[in-house]
């Protein structure tokens, strides 16, 4: 299933002591690994079945619009 490009975030989570990837724009869905990769392959198979069931359902699958604050920052000319 090909799906939009959308934001990842992967970060180390001590309480659960293992690595988190989160898509904001696809609430609620994660996934978490021993390793950052691992953790990025489990999301790729969470994101691809919360758009088919998404779809199943006849839900709205959300356009990528995330963007960290860093990159939303407009700068004064």
């Amino acid at each position: 299933m090909s799906y939009p490009r959308y934001h990842i975030n992967v970060f180390w989570s001590a309480e659960d002591a293992c690595w988190i990837a989160d898509v904001p724009d696809l609430r609620p869905c994660s996934a978490h690994g021993d390793t950052p990769d691992e953790a990025i392959s489990n999301i790729r198979d969470a994101v691809t079945g919360w758009l088919a069931t998404a779809q199943e359902q006849g839900f709205d699958i959300p356009e990528p619009r995330y963007r960290p604050a860093i990159y939303a920052a407009k700068f004064a000319a």
